[in-house]
């Protein structure tokens, strides 16, 4: 089922849509765009796209305050200083909302599946026979719970507060913790939450696109042609491996999983990066997707 999602992806241009501008455009062909770049990697189903020029550079990541790149980050944070919606990938009645928020409390002791739920609609006092009305109960409170994240994400960025007098690592590094922090009231459970994200890939593939896009726009990110996709695949895959990563960790407040972080940012940061590294971060956001567990554990620590 993957292999085919992806040939589709690669054998054809992608729609898509700017919710910044609200145009439409179509993205080049993604197996033209990959087999020409020096990185073999995968590529996510991004927010926006790059301009449809290809070179073979390797990507450009700058770390310097005084780069173009923290100037558009604050450009950027200063235009959207109103507070945004994103549009959600899945829309929810409001009654079905009301019920999966009310479900998040559960989960820690229910899980993600219908008995969270359940006890959700009783919360909100609404009869439990509305779990059938979900399109997909098995996944919609995961679903649910990362779109409400990334808007959770998207106003800690137009706050500003978080990514004052920071340079681009350490604000992709902040914005990934910040994410990641949101699941550790469900860390015991969260296992259960990525096993469920492939019974509906094209949702979950773009809810994890949009996030990576998202991150680097609020970086200043500029980014063209193959350094765009190069970008977002070694992000996806940083998150994807820290994610994996704090599943196992047992350290106080996560303090491991952090550091970890911050090493894989620094690396992807280090213009002396190698092909195998960049390699590696790929297959992590496949991983991330739904990939063997305990296979991908084993990969991680075998480094």
């Amino acid at each position: 089922m993957y292999r085919t999602a992806a040939k589709r992806l690669l054998s054809q241009g992608v729609t898509s849509i700017n919710v910044r501008s609200g145009r439409t455009r179509l993205l080049p062909n993604l197996r033209q765009i990959t087999c020409s770049s020096r990185f073999s990697t995968s590529t996510v189903n991004p927010q926006s796209g790059p301009n449809q020029q290809v070179n073979n550079e390797a990507p450009n990541f700058t770390d310097s305050k005084t780069t173009s790149s923290s100037s558009a980050a604050e450009e950027a944070r200063g235009a959207r200083s109103h507070q945004r919606e994103r549009p959600r990938v899945v829309e929810y009645r409001e009654e079905q909302a009301r019920v999966l928020e009310a479900s998040l409390r559960h989960v820690a002791k229910n899980g993600w599946g219908e008995a969270a739920m359940i006890a959700g609609a009783r919360d909100v006092g609404l009869s439990p026979s509305i779990i059938g009305s979900f399109p997909r109960k098995d996944a919609a409170l995961v679903e649910f719970f990362m779109d409400d994240c990334l808007q959770r994400l998207i106003d800690r960025i137009d706050s500003g507060e978080d990514l004052k007098d920071l340079i681009p690592s350490q604000r992709i590094s902040k914005l990934v913790r910040i994410r990641l922090e949101m699941q550790a009231p469900y860390i015991s459970k969260w296992p259960q939450a990525l096993s469920i994200q492939p019974l509906n890939v094209p949702t979950s593939f773009k809810q994890r696109a949009m996030l990576v896009d998202e991150i680097w726009h609020a970086v200043g990110d500029e980014a063209s042609d193959i350094d765009w996709y190069v970008k977002r695949t070694i992000l996806g895959g940083i998150y994807s491996t820290t994610e994996i990563y704090m599943l196992t960790d047992s350290s106080p407040d996560f303090c491991d999983t952090w550091r970890f972080l911050d090493d894989r940012v620094r690396d992807a940061f280090d213009l002396k990066k190698t092909f195998q590294e960049a390699t590696y971060l790929a297959e992590a956001v496949g991983a991330g997707m739904g990939s063997s567990l305990q296979g991908f554990v084993s990969k991680v620590f075998k480094r």
